[in-house]
């Protein structure tokens, strides 16, 4: 976990809205570069540490967001991207060399300790045990992605925001929002889930009027079901 008021106690030239459009853009590269889904996930996390650890500069956090990215695709990809198109997807602002030493200073500020289990993959097992089926479980990574660009939710620990993403999801789909089983497996009451899944709905609700797109967009598509699309009353 990381500090998550970071911006108020140690960042000094971004903000809030800053990190907010680095995250959308990493979302496009991300899908531009087609990695595995938890690489998204591991990246800002990745760049939420960082940004706890040290302070940056407005001109130097793209180049942290990329170089988080690129850490993770040699960490969890067979076949990653080249580092001279990581550079490259940043319209050449940063050169391979400039990432290479952000590296070694992301690196060296997390003591190499790069293991992380992210919000996707306890939703991946959670949902598993729900029997979610492949249209639900893009619905609730859609849920998680959208928590992914607002800085606020970073203080919900990821297991937290993978069932208040499922209990969000049941409600939803006007089914039981959380069962005595899942209470069992997940050790995580319907009442801890309400106040991260209201904050999870409302940034559904406010999808439509957000500058960042490229997660609404995204899931807007035929691949993800275009679940995006879904008309939210109030819960």
């Amino acid at each position: 976990m990381c500090d998550s008021s970071y911006m108020t106690n140690i960042q000094k030239d971004i903000n809030e809205k800053m990190r907010g459009i680095l995250v959308d853009w990493l979302v496009d590269v991300h899908l531009k570069f087609k990695l595995v889904p938890d690489i998204l996930f591991m990246a800002v996390n990745l760049i939420d540490r960082t940004l706890s650890q040290f302070a940056v500069s407005r001109s130097k956090l793209q180049l942290v967001g990329i170089t988080a990215m690129f850490i993770y695709a040699k960490y969890e990809e067979i076949y990653p991207p080249e580092l001279k198109d990581f550079a490259y997807v940043t319209d050449k602002a940063y050169t391979s060399s400039e990432i290479l030493d952000m590296e070694g200073k992301i690196l060296t500020a997390m003591s190499f300790n790069l293991a992380f289990t992210s919000s996707y993959r306890f939703f991946e097992r959670y949902s598993r045990v729900c029997g979610f089926d492949e249209k639900t479980q893009c619905l609730g990574r859609y849920l998680l992605e959208l928590c992914l660009v607002e800085y606020k939710m970073q203080k919900y620990k990821p297991s937290l925001l993978a069932c208040a993403a499922i209990y969000l999801v049941n409600k939803l789909q006007k089914r039981e929002g959380w069962s005595d089983g899942m209470a069992k497996n997940t050790k995580y009451s319907e009442q801890d889930l309400r106040p991260c899944a209201k904050e999870m709905c409302l940034l559904l609700q406010n999808s439509t009027k957000s500058s960042l797109q490229a997660v609404r967009r995204k899931f807007s598509a035929p691949k993800f079901f275009e679940v995006a699309k879904i008309q939210v009353d109030k819960l």
